[in-house]
């Protein structure tokens, strides 16, 4: 499972016209599922995006949580997080998770992110979304639950 974790002033995604997930600051986690990815890989990158201290404290140091903040979690699936682009100029997605699988976890995740803090939105499986946001710092990490960055 790999996560694109970006601090943000807000976010929002739109399906159509009509928004399907708005936070204020927090963090806007694009959320990608490989086809070998579990319920444990889901509470791993959870936990990590969670615990991540990336917000300031009062000495402006990145020393706080978005646990410590309160801030909202936006969650948006990406399928093309897995895009392996070494060979040729298209993307191959043979290592994402089939549709029915990704979703599984990617309502596994929400669900779960739920249970831990009070504003978690998302955005729409399967769905052609506008993502807007307004990054913070700019912040971005990347997380994903085989450790390889």
């Amino acid at each position: 499972m790999r996560a694109v974790v970006q601090r943000v002033a807000r976010a929002k995604v739109t399906v159509g016209s009509e928004v399907t997930g708005e936070i204020g600051p927090g963090v806007l986690l694009l959320l990608g599922v490989s086809g070998k990815d579990t319920e444990t890989d889901a509470l791993y990158l959870l936990d990590k995006t969670l615990n991540l201290r990336i917000f300031d404290d009062a000495d402006d140091k990145m020393n706080l949580s978005l646990l410590d903040t309160g801030g909202g979690l936006l969650v948006v699936s990406k399928f093309t997080l897995y895009g392996d682009v070494r060979k040729g100029r298209r993307p191959s997605y043979i290592d994402a998770a089939r549709p029915e699988d990704a979703n599984r976890l990617y309502e596994f995740f929400v669900a779960e992110a739920k249970k831990r803090i009070s504003k978690v939105t998302t955005g729409r499986f399967q769905a052609m979304m506008d993502v807007e946001l307004v990054n913070d710092g700019p912040v971005t990490i990347l997380i994903d639950s085989e450790r390889n960055f």
